[in-house]
């Protein structure tokens, strides 16, 4: 049986990677990061980071691996509203 639940919690963490990469895609098509908090995904980056180093002390690895593969995806929305939201990057008033 823990080999099922340990089984499922790898799925699960994979499917939580995923549901960052649609998002991260609309940003990278549209270069606009209207809507997007920065705050909230830097947030989410934050308890990755530190879900992702228990599970390296605690010798979790399913989590820690789950963890980094969410930072990465959820990561990614973050530097790319970071670098759409940029007051340069803005279209000039008409």
């Amino acid at each position: 049986m823990k080999d099922v639940i340990a089984g499922l919690f790898g799925f699960g963490m994979a499917i939580n990677a995923c549901l960052f990469v649609p998002q991260a895609l609309r940003l990278w098509k549209t270069r606009d990061a209207k809507g997007i908090s920065i705050v909230s995904f830097a947030g989410f980056n934050a308890l990755q980071f530190v879900g992702a180093l228990h599970g390296y002390f605690q010798g979790d690895y399913a989590l820690m691996i789950g963890m980094i593969a969410t930072l990465a995806t959820c990561g990614s929305i973050t530097l790319l509203a970071m670098r759409f939201s940029h007051p340069s990057r803005q279209a000039a008033p008409e």
